[in-house]
């Protein structure tokens, strides 16, 4: 396992409830809050909010084929730049996540290059080997399209059913992407939100739970207005909603701007207005990290693909809404940090000893969005102009891997197994990963 690692200090550090007190982190994890002692590394707080790393349950990391859009490298260095040390990338690649060599293939890519750590998802369609995936290691099934998308075909609900009775068995998870698509021009953003309507998303939320008969563990991704949110009854699945859901409307861009084009669609400043009204039922803020060159979304609406960059400005806009009010701090880390990660199987990052160290600071002042000052590949963003905080620095494993703009590669030399699955911390290469509740060293990756 290596050496012990050096003892890591936060000092000063304004902890949610209002005590101010030191944090120690040794060996990946908090030690102490208190008042401490020397540490090898010491960071001085005051004036900073400290809040525990987000964990980023949808992100599309690309790479392969599509790596001129985003690299492994790219995608988890702007994670880390945006306060997220854990991230859980969706299958719909090229191919398409449906077998366990596939999986293996992917796990391997991204820990060749992963600034944080990840987990991988397993494609639903008629040919997935659901078993195959499940032991290899995938954190849930999904996203699973009940309408297309890009690179995304919509799987009949036939399939759904008999999934979601085997993925129940095993008590997994299965995400859904809730959509209904009608036939017409899409040439525009008022009529892309027509052709992916408001009701049509309410009534396949619907209809999946009417489906769901064997009880399986359902999570909505990116449900866009308050009637699909409120569709979902308390406790039968758990409700994420995206930045760009909550921050933009159509209204934001012109009606022909394809860097407005998202499925599911950007509807009007109503919806989103109603949207943040159910801020209350919310489970989890996940960025659906998609991004696209900025060729690709410079084409005419019709030709260019769905989809937007964003998880860097995730949390760093959730932060400007903090400073103005609107929500606070304990909701951010909730929604970011608390129940992503318990979905996901990890520790708990925090401020009681024995939580998991990872952390990000943030400075007092607002910033300006630029795409020029953010490290996706997409080299673009929706959020242009608006207001947010991105941290100064960011802390995975106790450790400094953001730093001032600077990236530092993390040293796994003397990591410890801090998931609640069985893990590969025994092959430093691979100890960025978290495996799904599925896997079996009997048959190992």
């Amino acid at each position: 396992m290596g050496d012990q690692q050096e003892t890591l200090i936060l000092r000063d550090v304004l902890i949610p409830g209002g005590r101010v007190a030191d944090i120690t982190i040794r060996d990946g994890l908090v030690l102490h809050i208190g008042a401490a002692g020397r540490g090898d590394v010491e960071i001085f707080c005051q004036d900073t909010t400290v809040l525990p790393a987000g964990t980023d349950l949808h992100v599309h990391m690309r790479d392969g084929v599509q790596k001129f859009k985003e690299t492994w490298e790219s995608g988890t260095k702007s994670a880390i730049a945006g306060g997220v040390t854990a991230v859980v990338d969706q299958p719909n690649t090229i191919p398409p996540l449906i077998s366990p060599d596939l999986v293996r293939d992917r796990v391997f890519l991204a820990a060749s290059q992963a600034y944080c750590r990840f987990a991988i998802n397993g494609a639903v369609t008629g040919d997935s080997d659901l078993t195959g995936m499940y032991r290899a290691g995938v954190f849930a099934f999904g996203e699973t399209f009940a309408g297309p998308s890009s690179y995304g075909e919509a799987v009949d609900f036939e399939v759904l059913s008999k999934t979601m009775k085997q993925i129940s068995s095993w008590n997994g998870i299965m995400t859904i992407h809730a959509e209904q698509v009608t036939e017409g021009t899409d040439d525009s953003l008022t009529r892309h939100d027509a052709l992916r309507s408001v009701s049509g998303e309410v009534q396949t939320v619907q209809d999946v739970l009417n489906l769901n008969s064997s009880q399986c563990n359902l999570h909505f991704c990116h449900l866009s207005s308050a009637q699909a949110i409120q569709s979902v009854p308390v406790g039968t699945a758990t409700v994420e909603v995206t930045p760009h859901h909550l921050f933009l409307s159509k209204d934001t861009f012109s009606p022909d701007d394809p860097r407005g084009k998202v499925n599911p669609p950007l509807r009007s400043e109503k919806t989103r207005k109603e949207v943040f009204s159910c801020w209350d039922r919310i489970d989890v803020i996940g960025s659906d990290h998609a991004p696209h060159s900025i060729e690709d979304k410079d084409q005419s609406f019709e030709k260019a693909p769905s989809g937007i960059p964003g998880v860097e400005t995730m949390i760093p806009l959730l932060m400007g809404w903090m400073v103005e009010k609107k929500i606070t701090i304990p909701e951010i880390i909730q929604k970011t940090s608390t129940n992503p990660s318990e979905m996901l199987g990890l520790s708990p990052a925090g401020f009681l000893p024995g939580n998991r160290a990872d952390f990000a600071i943030y400075p007092e002042d607002c910033t300006t969005i630029h795409a020029d000052s953010l490290h996706s590949r997409a080299k673009w963003t929706p959020f242009e102009g608006m207001k947010a905080i991105f941290p100064e620095i960011t802390i995975l494993r106790g450790a400094i891997v953001f730093d001032g703009g600077e990236f530092i590669q993390p040293d796994l030399s003397s990591s410890r197994c801090d998931i609640h699955q069985t893990s590969l911390a025994d092959d430093p290469g691979l100890s960025l990963w978290i495996p799904g509740r599925g896997y079996t060293l009997e048959k190992p990756i």
